[in-house]
């Protein structure tokens, strides 16, 4: 059975971070709400991607030529650090030779300049799956987080898959040590690329549409946003736009208490809210995450599954 436990001091909380200790990141303020002023973020669902989220992720890396991909591997484990499966996925989908493993499971090693320094030279970064919990023990509020946050800065992309994709998220989604089937554990803490927001993966396939509505109700401040499957959403400040097979589900306050807004626009329903607790966004959607509506997009055509699958990571 699945576990939500929400106590008061977790969601006072959640704008700030669980961990009130000393860290070398910069919180600025930002005139965006949810995504990066600048840079670019790609948050996969897992169970393998598309060739048009290997070709927005090239694009956003600098093209063949020019990009620096860092594959992140921590969330597997301290075995990945000598598996280069994730590695050899990613080259092969993009055609880039120079893509390099990053992992550690140690705070000190993750908060040292040696560490850094391909970080520093990088145009993107890329998540593996696995536990979303050890990349946030392992870089959380260290001098690896930082040049995270200072790549999308100049402008590079960060993308993730499955824990992957949780982990870009402010609030921690499934972090605890025991398992994912507890909601809110031991790790509350993510990176926060997205700010003010919480992320589930594998959405559909198993069956978690409906598990983000009550956290939701109670923090009002936070979007939630859930991912099936070889599906991504692209943020590009507060613009999220849909990439891949399937769909996307849009966790609002205003939509789970039946405020959000419903009109017509022309002879199409404007889907900016739903009478359900969530709505769908499919590929080609795009969603104003700081205007909390719906972007009016024509349809289009889902892309075929490729691409190196992760269907155990949580």
């Amino acid at each position: 059975m699945k576990k939500l436990i929400i106590s008061l001091f977790t969601i006072a909380f959640v704008g700030y971070g669980a961990y009130a200790q000393q860290s070398p990141i910069t919180v600025q303020k930002s005139p965006t709400r949810h995504g990066p002023e600048k840079g670019s973020l790609i948050i996969i669902g897992g169970g393998g991607s598309t060739p048009a989220i290997w070709a927005k992720f090239l694009e956003l890396a600098g093209g063949k030529e020019k990009a620096n991909i860092l594959v992140v591997t921590t969330a597997s484990g301290d075995s990945a650090e000598f598996s280069e499966g994730t590695m050899r996925a990613v080259k092969r989908a993009t055609g880039v030779e120079n893509v390099h493993i990053l992992h550690t499971g140690d705070l000190t090693v993750a908060n040292s300049e040696k560490f850094i320094e391909p970080i520093k030279k990088a145009t993107a970064i890329f998540f593996d799956g696995g536990r979303q919990w050890r990349p946030a023990d392992s870089y959380l509020n260290t001098l690896t987080h930082q040049a995270f946050k200072d790549l999308l800065d100049r402008g590079g992309v960060i993308a993730g898959t499955s824990a992957g994709a949780s982990i870009q998220g402010s609030f921690l989604w499934r972090g605890d040590t025991s398992g994912p089937e507890v909601l809110v554990g031991d790790h509350t803490q993510g990176l926060g690329f997205l700010k003010n927001s919480v992320i589930d993966q594998h959405l559909l396939t198993r069956n978690r549409q409906f598990d983000l509505v009550d956290f939701i109700r109670h923090t009002p401040e936070l979007i939630g946003i859930g991912l099936e499957q070889a599906t991504a959403v692209l943020v590009q400040r507060d613009t999220l736009e849909v990439i891949g097979k399937a769909y996307v589900a849009i966790y609002d306050y205003n939509t789970i208490t039946g405020n959000g807004v419903k009109h017509v626009a022309g002879d199409r329903e404007n889907f900016t809210a739903s009478n359900g607790p969530f709505f769908f966004l499919h590929e080609g959607q795009k969603y104003d995450l700081a205007a909390r509506k719906v972007i009016e997009q024509p349809n289009r055509r889902p892309a075929a599954t490729t691409g190196a699958g992760d269907e155990d990571d949580y």
